[in-house]
């Protein structure tokens, strides 16, 4: 099935470059329309050409084409653009109906229209053979014959104010809307970036502790519905957190305002006739919304995915929220795109013009683009991203840049470069070359480096690799383990300088598989505490430490190697600052423990940790990095997460985190229960932190 769907991409893609001669090229534009770029300006003076343009001239051609929204062509005939520039007849009907159109204009206004214009829109064509005021001095006499829409016009005539009006119409309220178009896009993209950031600042506000802490509690924290939120609901999907929900909301409601508002209908209409009624007018603009709001949709949704994305730096939302706004714009996106297609095609089998227009580059483009959106989003449901990911992955971004150039080419083969449509989709191309150049930049820091594989029991290795500095997590690449070199998984960094000793035991492996560890199984067994000491003064060196559970692909892989080379694009996801708060509790489920240690060893006020562990081999291998940390271990025994938070919550330390990394379950209840405390209403101060890979 992939193989045929491949086939097909390709012979579409092939398809359309043999077609691309059909192009509706015009003079290139700069930003967008209303933006740096106008259709129509001055209006009276394009509202003249538009009228003379169904003209058939003493040099027009002969022509079987027509196009009934072009400028250079008539039924039956096709004019070019040097017939245009030394017509008699034409230059002066032209010029005559702007200067009794045209008053209020400046005379260096209508010259410069003149000399762009008159000959058509075309990047290189002839100029007039005349000027506006030299043709104008010619006439002297006022026209006494009428132009006749697509009749000859071998003389000087006058422009019928009711054709005039007809075209002026179409003309200034087709160009208004589009400008509406374009704003609705801007609003669309300049709120899906500021919302987030302007959310995010509110944390630097000093608001009471318990204030925080309830609202968080009733209005950021909880799942809408239930009490799942990293647990898949029927393994189909994610519940959103509240707060999640709140900007979904918005994204949803803001596009359907946007897709909906500000449509206005004007008769007498030379491109809308009262015949076809003011609906066919209104479809048309509509059409032509969903269709930039799709383009402004996919820069937000590219922007959003990467893990390079510039809100991560400028917001504390994590990139597992991120990625969930992602596939929800995506989703909106790939809608307007279906309706924008939907209803071109409507227009055009309507109009009888579907299959002449079906053969051209443009249509063939954007049925590739629309295509592409809509097969990716069943492609992308969780059950898939979770059994293959490797596969999705490929998939995704073989798709994703099919739907980019689909977009382009669809833009540029219809309108060249002319009203800026591909503007948006260079903003989505910019936004993941950025994504992608920085994780080569930060694969080129670190270069190629030696992985040191330690097996620690049938479940377990450890990772060391020397000379690379990082926090957070860090992606790792084995390019000798699969002929898939580009492939890479996320690890969780628990410590970033490795013992110079040669035994990995004293000061442990630090890491967690934070792709695999939403799937640990929440393992528990007897408690025991650990006295605190002071921590080992064993020289160290500069190294990233990674432990892993060995459940299939290339974490599997490593258990029948010693050392292998490997890439780290690191380091992603620094640690939060906690130094605020005097009581840090941390709940790990299985790998999750090696990204609650680098809180653990560096937090300042007291610090407790609560692990539930598959095996005792992992235990007695971290336990040289869990020196001086107060910690019960479970070790085949469910951990009773609300009875151990209730009961240190409530021991008076003020305020509290509580840093959560394991299994999605665990990850769950723990959510459960610190947002029941906080809505208690009995002055608590507590905040919940979550460390875990979304897919």
């Amino acid at each position: 099935m992939r193989n045929s769907m491949l086939s097909v991409l390709v012979s579409v893609w092939i398809h359309a470059l043999l077609v691309t001669s059909h192009v509706s090229t015009g003079r290139d534009g700069h930003g967008l329309i209303g933006y740096g770029i106008s259709m129509y300006k001055p209006l009276c003076a394009f509202v003249c050409r538009d009228v003379l343009s169904t003209s058939k001239l003493n040099c027009s051609e002969h022509s079987h084409m027509s196009d009934g929204m072009s400028m250079d062509m008539h039924m039956g005939s096709e004019t070019s653009p040097s017939c245009y520039a030394t017509d008699d007849a034409f230059l002066r009907t032209l010029a005559y109906c702007m200067s009794t159109h045209c008053r209020e204009e400046a005379a260096w206004d209508l010259e410069r229209y003149w000399s762009l214009n008159v000959a058509g829109r075309q990047p290189d064509q002839p100029l007039p053979k005349a000027t506006y005021q030299e043709t104008l001095a010619e006439i002297t006499s006022k026209p006494t014959v009428t132009v006749v829409l697509g009749e000859e016009l071998n003389q000087t005539m006058a422009v019928s104010e009711e054709d005039y009006q007809m075209s002026y119409n179409a003309q200034g309220l087709f160009e208004k809307m589009e400008v509406s178009h374009e704003t609705y896009g801007i609003i669309l993209v300049v709120t899906g970036v500021a919302i987030p950031i302007a959310c995010s600042l509110l944390r630097f506000i000093p608001f009471p502790a318990t204030t925080v802490t309830r609202f968080n509690a009733w209005f950021v924290n909880p799942p809408v519905i239930g009490s799942r939120h990293k647990t898949p609901i029927a393994g189909l999907f994610h519940m959103p957190t509240r707060g999640q929900a709140f900007f979904i909301f918005y994204l949803l409601a803001i596009n359907i305002i946007l897709s909906a508002a500000g449509y206005q209908s004007i008769q007498p209409n030379s491109w809308f006739p009262s015949a076809s009624g003011s609906s066919g007018e209104i479809i048309a603009y509509f059409s032509n919304r969903v269709g930039v709001l799709s383009f402004a949709n996919i820069a937000l949704l590219f922007l959003y995915a990467g893990r390079n994305n510039i809100l991560l730096w400028l917001t504390n939302w994590s990139h597992g929220t991120f990625l969930l706004l992602h596939r929800w714009v995506a989703a909106i996106a790939t809608m307007q795109a279906v309706l924008h297609s939907a209803l071109y095609l409507h227009i055009y089998i309507h109009n009888g013009e579907h299959t002449s227009e079906s053969k051209l580059a443009y249509w063939i483009w954007g049925i590739v683009a629309t295509l592409c959106m809509v097969i990716l989003l069943p492609t992308s449901i969780l059950p898939l991203r979770k059994r293959a990911y490797e596969f999705f992955l490929a998939w995704h971004v073989l798709l994703s840049i099919f739907v980019l150039v689909g977009c382009l080419w669809h833009i540029l083969a219809r309108f060249s470069r002319q009203w800026g449509y591909e503007n948006w989709i260079y903003a989505a191309i910019a936004a993941w070359g950025f994504e992608r150049a920085m994780r080569l930049g930060r694969l080129a820091r670190n270069g190629v480096k030696t992985a040191k594989v330690t097996v620690i029991d049938e479940d377990y290795v450890s990772v060391h690799i020397e000379g690379v500095t990082g926090s957070g997590h860090a992606y790792l690449y084995f390019p000798t383990l699969t002929w898939r070199v580009w492939e890479n998984h996320p690890f969780s960094v628990a410590s970033a300088m490795l013992p110079s000793s040669s035994s990995s035991s004293s000061s442990g492996a630090k890491a967690t598989d934070v792709e695999k560890c939403g799937d640990s199984s929440s393992s528990d067994s007897s408690s025991s505490r650990a006295s605190k000491s002071h921590l080992s003064t064993t020289p160290s060196q500069v190294g990233l430490t990674f432990l892993l559970r060995t459940k299939a692909g290339v974490t599997k892989a490593l258990r029948a190697h010693g050392s292998l080379p490997v890439l780290v694009e690191s380091g992603y996801g620094p640690h939060a600052d906690l130094s605020g708060y005097p009581l840090l509790i941390c709940i790990a489920g299985g790998v999750g423990i090696t990204a609650c240690v680098p809180y653990l060893r560096a937090h300042a006020g007291e610090a407790k940790l609560f692990w539930g562990a598959r095996s005792q081999g992992v235990v007695d291998a971290l336990a040289g990095s869990l020196q001086g940390v107060e910690t019960a271990t479970f070790v085949g025994k469910r951990m009773n997460i609300g009875e151990v938070l209730r009961k240190e919550l409530s021991a008076g330390w003020g305020e509290a985190v509580v840093l959560v990394s394991g299994p999605s379950e665990m990850a769950d209840e723990a959510r459960c229960v610190v947002g029941e405390l906080g809505r208690g209403g009995k002055g608590m101060k507590v905040k919940l932190l979550e460390e875990a890979f979304s897919w």
